[in-house]
Parts: C-alpha cells; structure tokens; sequence
C-alpha cells in the first residue's frame, strides 16, 4: 500500500512538473533565468558580473507582463494562457497600445536578463523565445479571429502588434 502511495505521490509531481514547464510564465520568469545564471557562472567560471542597467527593464518587463494580465482578465473573461479563450474582446488601456502587451513584457524581462548578465547567450534567448512568441501570436490572432470576427480584424488594423505605431 506505502509503494503505491508513493508512485501516486511520483506520478502528481510529474504532473505538475510538466505543467509548469508548458507554463510561459514560469519558464520565462523562473526557469530561462536560472538556467542562464547556471550556464554563465559554468562558461566563466565564477558567477556572471552583474550589469544594474538591465534590472529596470528586467522589473518593466515583469511589472507589465502582471499588470497587463491583471487588466485583461476582468474585463475580456476567459482564463490565463490561450487554452481558456477571452468572452470579450479588450481594446483599451496597454491593448489600446499594442495587441500583446502581455508577451511583450515577457520579452523586456528576458532582455533586461541578457543585458543584466552580460550575456550573449541570454540576447540570444530573447531571439528564439521572440520567434516563438511571434508563432504564438499568429495562432492565437487566427483564434481571435474566428471568435471575434470583423470586431478584431478592425482592432488590429488600428493597433500593432509588438511595438506601438511601429508593428
């Protein structure tokens, strides 16, 4: 009976394993940044000097990744990540601004990263997670799309996707 307990016990922290490594956040926030650290304290030898320029973005990246998040929820419905999909289509405050305020804070922070270890690796990090990102973006506009029709394909004519006024 006590071995079968533990190999439920086993088979559950698998379960949650695998569910926070398929989690963005905590691979963008937790995971990508120690295993950074890890591979930059091994490459020199020693821990990695820290840069303090890149903390300000790093927090920025964080802050708006939360904040975004925050605001969406209660007003566009749905759940977190894609799977749980919004009743409402936002439009208004960081989505007034850009599309993916959410994904983009993820990309400050990992910037902020590889500008705070001085790191090569980390710089590029942000280009594979970015290119990522970007492929998620175009499934879950296509999604939008078929919920929201000519409502979001408006929305997106007006406001750009990563950068504001720019793309």
């Amino acid at each position: 009976m006590a071995r079968a307990w533990d190999q439920a016990r086993a088979g559950g922290a698998l379960a949650l394993a695998r569910r926070r490594l398929r989690a963005t956040p905590f691979r963008t926030f937790v995971l990508y940044p120690a295993a950074l650290v890890a591979v930059e304290t091994l490459l020199r030898r020693g821990p990695p000097a820290v840069d303090p320029r890149g903390l300000p973005l790093m927090a920025w990246g964080y802050l708006q990744y939360r904040w975004c998040g925050s605001y969406r929820r209660p007003r566009g419905g749905g759940g977190p990540g894609p799977d749980v999909p919004p009743e409402r289509l936002v439009e208004s405050g960081p989505y007034a601004l850009v599309r993916n305020p959410m994904y983009l804070g993820h990309l400050l922070y990992l910037t902020g990263l590889a500008v705070t270890l001085r790191s090569p690796r980390g710089a590029l990090l942000v280009l594979v997670v970015a290119a990522w990102f970007h492929q998620r973006v175009l499934a879950d506009e296509a999604q939008l799309h078929a919920l929201f029709g000519e409502e979001y394909a408006t929305y997106t004519r007006r406001v750009a996707r990563w950068l504001p006024g720019i793309c």
